[in-house]
């Protein structure tokens, strides 16, 4: 079986030329951020690191600088202006390729960032003995045909139906007449109906689920879909002081410990929560508890610490991600932790929704060295690890 190392050469073309008015908003949206950088850049560096030389981005006059920007002023890019139609930019593009003669060249849209390398190889060797490929998802929905008054009006068989998605391959030479043939009434649908119209023969590959679409508001801020730029797990770390001083409560993992001094700080000053909180908040890189709960505000003086671990806990799961276990160490020479652990663990488990089982809590001294050792403070170190929901 073809690997990625072993592709056939290969040209690109990555159409960036329309609106993406069902986003909303004034940017087009191939050139706004997903998942921490503009969506066209996604699909052109994954078609850069599969090989793809040269490689054209076919944008909309207006829309060069910003293509150049968002790609960040890559190497290796050819930008050539769309046309009236999108068929008409994938003719521009054929064409800017023309005098490369490459043997093979794939098609892709850059509104589909998430681009496995998988369906490339498919796509390319499918080619071995067919004029074109697409990639293509079966249809496990009942269809209904809708009359022009929204009115169901029939049905449509779905064994014979596919869904199409893109990047589409063709042997070049075959993709270039077909496009400059093509004498359609009305816009292409896709490449594979231009080579089709030329009596071109487009073999059917498996597609990805990956290969989604950006096509609304929505999409930009769903980030628990199948992805492969969602890694399944994540690990962060915090680290936590607070000094002991008489007159105060001492609050250890949302639980209430007797003890002639208690911690200070702007909320309850629970050290072991305070690390736990940002433990989760750096797996999910959204900054530490002072970004969420500044000390300098005063709404949040002697606040529960368990508040701000169900605030990170919550900013987790919108991520897409639960909790899969704790690690806590707690570093003091008073009081002593062993009676109150069972408490402990039990309070972090139910503040953090998981089970006990999960939850780990250590103590040790530093052998009466340092703050600590002389019982100026308490100090906490956490460990956690989400993963992908």
């Amino acid at each position: 079986m073809m690997t990625m190392r072993s592709l056939p050469p290969f040209a690109a073309i990555v159409v960036a030329a329309g609106k993406g008015l069902r986003v909303g908003g004034a940017t087009p949206k191939q050139f706004r951020d997903w998942h921490g950088k503009p969506l066209i850049r996604h699909s052109v560096e994954a078609l850069q690191n599969a090989g793809a030389d040269p490689l054209v981005v076919v944008v909309a006059a207006d829309g060069l600088t910003d293509a150049a920007e968002a790609l960040g002023n890559a190497d290796g890019l050819q930008f050539v202006t769309g046309g009236a139609t999108r068929q008409a930019s994938v003719r521009n593009g054929l064409e800017a390729l023309a005098a490369a003669t490459p043997q093979a060249v794939l098609i892709h849209d850059a509104a589909r960032p998430d681009l496995p390398g998988a369906v490339i190889t498919r796509l390319l060797s499918a080619l071995d003995h067919h004029a074109g490929a697409i990639p293509v998802l079966p249809v496990v929905d009942s269809l209904a045909l809708a009359g022009a008054d929204g009115v169901m009006t029939g049905t449509a068989t779905r064994e014979a139906l596919r869904r199409v998605q893109t990047p589409q391959a063709f042997r070049f030479d075959d993709i270039l007449a077909a496009h400059r043939a093509w004498k359609g009434p009305t816009d292409a649908g896709d490449d594979a109906q231009v080579l089709m119209a030329s009596s071109g023969s487009v073999a059917l590959v498996d597609g990805d689920e990956r290969l989604k679409k950006i096509t609304f508001a929505e999409d930009f801020v769903d980030t628990t879909a199948a992805s492969s730029l969602a890694p399944a797990f994540r690990i962060g770390q915090g680290f936590d002081v607070h000094r002991l001083e008489a007159g105060e409560e001492m609050w250890l993992c949302g639980v209430r410990i007797p003890h002639d001094m208690g911690l200070s700080g702007h909320s309850d000053a629970d050290v072991a929560l305070h690390a736990i909180t940002d433990a989760v908040l750096g797996a999910i890189g959204a900054g530490d508890i002072g970004t969420h709960f500044p000390p300098s505000e005063p709404q949040w003086r002697g606040v529960r610490s368990a508040r701000f671990l169900e605030h990170a806990v919550g900013l987790a799961r919108q991520a897409g991600y639960e909790t899969g276990n704790v690690d806590l160490t707690l570093i003091c020479e008073a009081p002593r932790i062993g009676p109150h652990r069972p408490a402990m663990r039990a309070a972090v488990a139910q503040i953090m929704g998981i089970a006990e089982s999960a939850v780990s809590i250590k103590a040790t001294t530093t052998e009466r060295l340092g703050f600590t050792g002389r019982g100026e403070g308490i100090a906490a170190q956490a460990i956690v690890l989400v993963t992908l929901a």
